[in-house]
C-alpha cells in the first residue's frame, strides 16, 4: 500500500522532467558527442600510428647513434693524445733549438677547440 503513493510520486516527477527538456534538444546533443567521439577516434588512431612509427625509427637509429658516439669519443680521445704529443715535441724542438720557431708560433696557444662532454 505504501508504494502505491511513491510510485505515482516518481512517475510526477518524472513527468515534470520530461517536460523541461526538449527532445530536439537531446538529439542535437547525442549527435555532438558522436562527432566529438569520432574525431577522438580518429585522433587516436593517428597518434597511435605516429607513436608505432616512432617507435619504429628509433630502434632504427639507436644502433647507428650509439656505435658513432662510441666511434666519435674514441676519435677525440686519439686526437687529444696526437695533440699532447705535439705540445710534447714542440716543447722539445723549443728546449733544444729555441730560434726553431718564428717569433709569434713559440708562444703558449690555447686550446681552442669545444669541449664537446659539457653540456
Amino acid at each position: 500500500m505504501e508504494e502505491e503513493p511513491i510510485r505515482e510520486a516518481s512517475k510526477e516527477v518524472c513527468r515534470e522532467f520530461e517536460t523541461l527538456i526538449d527532445e530536439r534538444d537531446l538529439d542535437s546533443l547525442k549527435q555532438l558527442q558522436l562527432l566529438i567521439l569520432g574525431r577522438l577516434q580518429d585522433s587516436n588512431a593517428v597518434l597511435s600510428h605516429f607513436n608505432e612509427f616512432s617507435e619504429n625509427c628509433f630502434a632504427e637509429v639507436s644502433a647507428d647513434f650509439s656505435r658513432n658516439t662510441r666511434l666519435l669519443k674514441s676519435m677525440k680521445s686519439d686526437l687529444d693524445y696526437i695533440f699532447q704529443k705535439l705540445r710534447s715535441m714542440k716543447a722539445k724542438i723549443l728546449a733544444t733549438y729555441p730560434d726553431a720557431f718564428p717569433d709569434g708560433s713559440a708562444k703558449e696557444v690555447l686550446d681552442r677547440r669545444p669541449d664537446l662532454e659539457m653540456p
